[in-house]
């Protein structure tokens, strides 16, 4: 008995754990830039490719409605109620809190009855098209990690576009058309992402899932960022390991679903049916509850962190990088061109830290800066790196390194690695008994570099 239940539960662990190891948990989530590890030289800097945290964005957005004057309430003015159109007793009046439907009622918490919600005016100027831009601002560089998600307090519209920019709103793509006829509204043939494949997944659709008329039950519109993702990372994105090396090695794939600006442009009101009612203009109109969108700060795999500071998202960057997305290398580490990490190898990418340049190394005085605190190597003091080793940074001209921290020189020398005669600072110099010279900075900088740049410095 006692074996069958032993049996039954390795079968049970066997399962469990060939289930969790498809999960994304186990390609890691890139949430640590750097750690410390224990090498034969004691403790050093382990640095990996990270990324912030997911988040809902729409926190800090900016809002623009084009034209500025399209929200309804300004003069007041009744409209029909969706559930029954010919029911025109309702009131938009901007002067009333109760009444009203300013921008922001887009972005608050819902769950309040009655829902709140922003309303354009209505189609009183037919056969004028009602045309409203809606701009999402976010003066960063976003990637978009779920499904963007806007939801409807009127039908859903019969014509909309949602575009995006990738350089502040200087320039506009379209991500997706949403029409109840597409051939008729854009001449072209109506799509869903499921027609979608991996070699065709940067398509641009036009779908007419999402455009109905007055329905209840029908307010939400998608545009499926996840639906994409599973082309490459399975239905259920267990295999993220092969959207991480695709966005890693397909600029345009990570280009895709990177964004500065959103815009949702819509082109006509929900009607419900094929002719618009002349005589019941009040029932046509734009209404939006609620917008969602999540992602996170790019920071080109240099930063866990982002934060708000003068209401604009900015990078917390390391691996001695700087930036508002972590874009350039700081100043005295310019060593070798600026890169940004990389996902791969799985799980812990490579982190392409910025080295000190040359310049700042062959600087005495600066070398506080490239090797902070190099008294101690305390975990506590989370800046520190070998000063000396046995395999890439020798002390040199016979000197001793002592617990990686220093070299001891032998008598006739000194140095951080007893690269300088001592005779060099003394009245008259070497003359003559020194006479192969001084070794000059020549075996150091290349010594340093390459250190640097194998331990990821």
């Amino acid at each position: 008995m006692y074996l069958s239940r032993f049996l039954s539960l390795h079968a049970l662990w066997v399962t469990v754990s060939s289930v969790m190891q498809h999960y994304p948990s186990v390609w890691g989530h890139y949430d640590v830039c750097k750690t410390q590890i224990y090498t034969e030289e004691g403790k050093v800097w382990d640095y990996m490719a990270c990324q912030p945290e997911a988040r809902d964005m729409i926190k800090y957005v900016k809002v623009t409605l084009d034209p500025p004057d399209i929200t309804c309430g300004d003069p007041p003015e009744t409209f029909c109620a969706m559930g029954n159109p010919y029911m025109c007793n309702n009131e938009c009046d901007a002067s009333t809190q109760e009444l009203a439907h300013p921008p922001e009622l887009m972005f608050d918490l819902e769950g309040r009855h009655p829902s709140t919600f922003w309303q354009s005016t209505t189609w009183k100027d037919y056969p004028k098209p009602l045309h409203v831009n809606i701009t999402l601002s976010w003066n960063k560089t976003i990637e978009l990690t779920d499904n963007i998600v806007i939801t409807f307090e009127s039908g859903r519209p019969d014509q909309m576009i949602l575009e995006k920019s990738l350089d502040y709103g200087r320039t506009w793509q379209p991500y997706q058309y949403y029409a109840t006829d597409c051939l008729d509204a854009f001449h072209m043939d109506p799509k869903s992402v499921r027609d979608l494949s991996q070699h065709t997944v940067l398509e641009i659709i036009c779908t007419e899932e999402y455009s109905t008329g007055y329905m209840t039950n029908s307010k939400i519109i998608h545009f499926e960022i996840k639906d994409r993702f599973a082309f490459f990372a399975g239905p259920r994105l267990h295999n993220m390991a092969s959207l991480y090396g695709q966005l890693d090695t397909t600029k345009k794939l990570r280009d895709f679903f990177t964004i500065t600006d959103l815009r949702i442009r819509l082109l006509r009101p929900a009607t419900g049916e094929i002719y618009v009612d002349e005589q019941h203009l009040a029932r046509y109109f734009y209404a939006i509850s609620d917008i969602r969108v999540y992602g996170r700060c790019k920071c080109n795999l240099h930063a866990t962190g982002c934060k708000e500071e003068n209401k604009r998202l900015l990078c917390e960057c390391e691996h001695n990088t700087t930036g508002p997305d972590c874009g350039k290398c700081k100043k005295n580490y310019q060593g070798r061109p600026w890169s940004p990490g990389s996902y791969l190898p799985i799980p812990k990418g490579t982190a392409n830290i910025c080295i000190p340049s040359i310049s700042s190394i062959g600087n005495p005085p600066k070398f506080d800066r490239i090797w902070p605190n190099i008294s101690s190597l305390e975990v506590s003091k989370p800046n520190q790196a070998n000063v000396c080793d046995n395999e890439l940074l020798h002390c040199q001209n016979g000197g001793t390194c002592i617990n990686n921290v220093r070299c001891q020189c032998p008598p006739a020398y000194t140095g951080i690695l007893c690269e300088k005669l001592k005779c060099e600072r003394e009245p008259g110099g070497c003359g003559q008994s020194s006479a192969r010279g001084p070794p000059g900075p020549g075996p150091l900088l290349p010594a340093l570099l390459a250190a640097w740049a194998l331990r990821g410095c």
